[in-house]
């Protein structure tokens, strides 16, 4: 059932990306990294971030998504849900630099206030340096519980937490990883 479901996925995805406003985030080689990315306004409650950071209704944030797809071929074959999660937390260590260049070098940086990702993976994200955030919403919780169901059912066999929403503002994402890319 897991390699029906991720082959209509490898089918579907191009199409998703097509009708959506995301981009890849690239290396100098123009390689796709595992984030996938678009401007978002900030729907949420009033969250004051470690660092200070105020994010508002309405602040101009880099929403980051995962290119989920791609993650789940390469792991489709490991059942450890220890080592996938391994992977997936390195995997994303190493693009975080990439995406500190990107968001340093967009247009329009000086109105960006960071980025935001919603996961139910959230494990290990604040040594990643994001702050975990409730969804206080339910139904848009309960929304995203749904639509995360299928990839939580390719991730792992174990039970997910609820979606949560992953912050970092855009000075600590440049601070912590600007400096790193090669």
């Amino acid at each position: 059932m897991k390699s029906y479901l991720l082959g209509f996925w490898n089918v579907f995805d191009p199409l998703y990306y097509s009708f959506t406003r995301l981009r890849y985030v690239k290396d100098q080689e123009q390689n796709r990294t595992v984030f996938r990315v678009r401007l978002t306004r900030y729907k949420g409650r009033r969250t004051i971030l470690k660092d200070g950071t105020i994010i508002n209704k309405n602040d101009l944030l880099i929403k980051i998504h995962l290119h989920n797809v791609k993650i789940m071929n390469d792991l489709y074959a490991e059942k450890s849900d220890t080592k996938r999660a391994v992977y997936i937390y390195h995997l994303v260590k190493r693009a975080m630099p990439l995406l500190a260049d990107y968001v340093k070098h967009h247009k329009r940086y000086d109105e960006l206030k960071g980025i935001i990702g919603i996961t139910t993976l959230h494990k290990g994200t604040k040594r990643l340096g994001f702050d975990n955030v409730f969804i206080h919403n339910p139904l848009y919780r309960n929304y995203k519980k749904i639509t995360f169901t299928p990839i939580n059912y390719l991730a792992s066999s174990s039970n997910h937490e609820n979606p949560m929403y992953l912050f970092m503002s855009k000075d600590e994402l440049v601070n912590r990883y600007g400096t790193k890319v090669k």
